[in-house]
C-alpha cells in the first residue's frame, strides 16, 4: 500500500505601497516671485491663486512643499523646475525629501 502526503504551502506577499516624497522649493534672493508662481502652475499644475499662497509661504519661510509624489514623479518635477530655472538664469532650488 502507497500512501502519499501532499503539503500545502500557503505564501502571503505583502505589497508594499510605494513611499511618498516630498518636492520642495526654497526662497532666494534672485527668482522673482512671478517665476515662483509660473513654476507652481506649469509643473505642479495649481491655480493662480493656490501658486501665489505657496509663494508667499516659500518666501516667509524659506521654502514650502510644492507637491508630494512617487519617488519617480517627484524626482522628474524636481528636474523640470531646476531645467526650467536654469534656462530662465534662476538660482530656484528643488529639492526632494521623504515624506
Amino acid at each position: 500500500m502507497t500512501t502519499s502526503t501532499e503539503t500545502d504551502t500557503v505564501v502571503k506577499t505583502q505589497v508594499k505601497e510605494p513611499g511618498l516624497w516630498n518636492v520642495i522649493l526654497y526662497n532666494d534672493n534672485q527668482t522673482s516671485m512671478e517665476f515662483v508662481v509660473l513654476v507652481l502652475m506649469q509643473v505642479f499644475h495649481k491655480n493662480f491663486e493656490e501658486s501665489s499662497q505657496l509663494m508667499m509661504q516659500i518666501h516667509e519661510h524659506g521654502h514650502g512643499v510644492a507637491g508630494v509624489y512617487p519617488y519617480e514623479i517627484a524626482l522628474h518635477k524636481q528636474e523640470d523646475v531646476i531645467y526650467s530655472a536654469r534656462a530662465h538664469g534662476y538660482p530656484l532650488r528643488c529639492e526632494i525629501q521623504e515624506a
